[in-house]
């Protein structure tokens, strides 16, 4: 058993050398998230769930709270303690992801979901994949006992490959994108030819084309690809609510509960959250909130400078582009810049697994970018 002077001093030791400017931030960024949640999903539930209007609000604090817990949890991981846990969990919700296509929960017309027996919630398998995919990613490109590179880059690709065939099955091309450019991004960085590295990007995009166009299943995005490109074709409904939504926003927004769009198209507060905020707050709080993810992102990249540890820098570059990718997507789809993927906003989306998700991802940095002590 562990005595409180123990527990006492792992905290004070934890609070002393965490990074705390990438704590107020996050913090900020998931309390940012848990605002727009209270003015983005009241009405929602008190309109289509006829229940507590505080509904979404509450199991948003809730989620956060456990999220808090999490991050907390990861970052205070001796850093092998860290590296285990992170494989054994990679396999465990790998093998989850698998369980997927054969008892997950379909939801228009996509199986991505698990429900967990119990009391316990609903779960999207490959949100709680990713912190763990890229920890195996980076320390498989981090071996030193491999002396041949490109074996390190075909064992990375054979562990790329089964994820990516179970997320386009689902059909999950959203997903698929985001981990595969994630993984591309983590081989540039770990140093590959240039020529190697375009005949990978050449041989996915090829792939990914394929399936759009030749495979049955995926004709869905053939559609959405289509109707983005040509707007007259195709259902653009929420694509052109949202581009109206940040239109009538304007530089300063119609004020807090005077936005319409998340009453207008479903899972406004998770797809299409950027519009909701800039139709109320208006553009340039979408701006503000772009600096402090960018702001963020450069509190993480400055902190590679100081590091010798190859597997530390990968799982840092790999941690903190996962979490820009899917920023850019999710912005680049409200302002219609990319086709609807359905991908979330970390840290301000309403979503469980997503919320989880960047709560471990937040602390696997918080972990590795601590002041370095001898305990």
């Amino acid at each position: 058993m562990f005595s409180n002077n123990s527990i006492y001093k792992s905290y004070y030791n934890w609070w002393k050398n965490v990074d705390k400017l990438i704590l107020f931030l996050i913090l900020t960024l998931f309390f940012l998230g848990l605002f727009f949640s209270l003015v983005s999903t009241s009405l929602i539930a008190s309109d289509k769930l006829n229940t507590n209007s505080y509904f979404f609000f509450i199991k948003h604090l809730g989620l956060i709270l456990l999220g808090i817990c999490l991050l907390i949890s990861f970052s205070l991981f001796e850093k092998s303690k860290l590296f285990k846990i992170s494989i054994i969990l990679f396999f465990v919700f790998f093998v989850c992801l698998i369980l997927v296509a054969f008892i997950g929960v379909e939801v228009r017309g996509s199986k991505r979901w698990m429900d967990l027996p119990g009391p316990l919630p609903r779960f999207q398998p490959v949100e709680l994949l990713k912190p763990f995919f890229i920890v195996m990613i980076a320390t498989i490109l981090s071996l030193e006992n491999k002396r041949n590179i490109y074996f390190k880059y075909l064992l990375s690709f054979l562990i790329l490959a089964p994820i990516v065939i179970f997320l386009a099955s689902q059909p999950d091309i959203g997903q698929t994108l985001l981990i595969t450019l994630t993984w591309l991004s983590l081989i540039f960085i770990s140093g590959i030819n240039l020529f190697v590295f375009f005949s990978f990007f050449i041989f996915i995009g090829a792939l990914f084309s394929s399936l759009i166009f030749f495979v049955p299943k995926f004709h869905y995005i053939q559609q959405r690809l289509l109707s983005f490109l040509v707007p007259n074709t195709g259902n653009n409904y929420q694509s052109e609510k949202a581009s109206e939504a940040i239109i009538n926003g304007g530089f300063f927004g119609k004020g807090i509960g005077e936005g319409t769009l998340k009453n207008r198209i479903p899972e406004a507060h998770t797809d299409y959250i950027v519009s909701v905020i800039s139709e109320e707050f208006g553009v340039l709080f979408i701006i503000l909130l772009m600096i402090i993810f960018l702001f963020f992102v450069y509190q993480v990249f400055k902190k590679l400078y100081f590091e010798n540890n190859n597997q530390i820098k990968l799982i840092l570059v790999g941690s903190i582009s996962i979490i820009i990718l899917q920023a850019l997507i999710h912005i680049g789809v409200n302002i219609r810049l990319l086709p609807t993927t359905g991908m979330t906003l970390p840290y301000i989306s309403y979503g469980g697994s997503s919320i989880i998700s960047t709560s471990i991802l937040s602390g696997i940095i918080l972990n590795l970018t601590k002041r370095k002590i001898n305990y």
